[in-house]
């Protein structure tokens, strides 16, 4: 387990979002990324992406933001040093964006994002 500050996880989700392509960022809208420490009924999944992905929207899509959430709690517990910690935040937020866009679990394993 490797504990950083909220600061400093912070800037490794900024960095993690900073490597997903100008492209799909710009494609992105109404959606809010959170941490939270741990997901309240399954303390082990690292992020979660809660909404409609967007190959699933009609063209009216309105109302509440999608979210991103990342568990800072669960990724510290899951990972030995910061370096890892660092790595795994990345794979979480490519992922949770990955179903943004309507990637499945298997998509996303395949392209390394699990």
């Amino acid at each position: 387990m490797i504990d950083v500050s909220d600061e400093r996880f912070e800037e490794m989700v900024d960095d993690a979002f900073d490597q997903v392509p100008q492209k799909f960022l710009d494609n992105m809208r109404n959606v809010v990324v959170l941490v939270d420490d741990f997901h309240p009924e399954s303390p082990n999944i690292l992020g979660l992406y809660t909404g409609v992905a967007l190959t699933n929207r009609m063209f009216a899509h309105g109302g509440l933001p999608d979210t991103i959430t990342i568990y800072k709690g669960a990724l510290q517990r899951h990972c030995h040093s910061e370096e890892h910690l660092a790595e795994q935040v990345r794979v979480t937020v490519l992922h949770e964006v990955g179903h943004y866009f309507g990637l499945e679990e298997h998509d996303l394993h395949r392209l390394g994002y699990a």
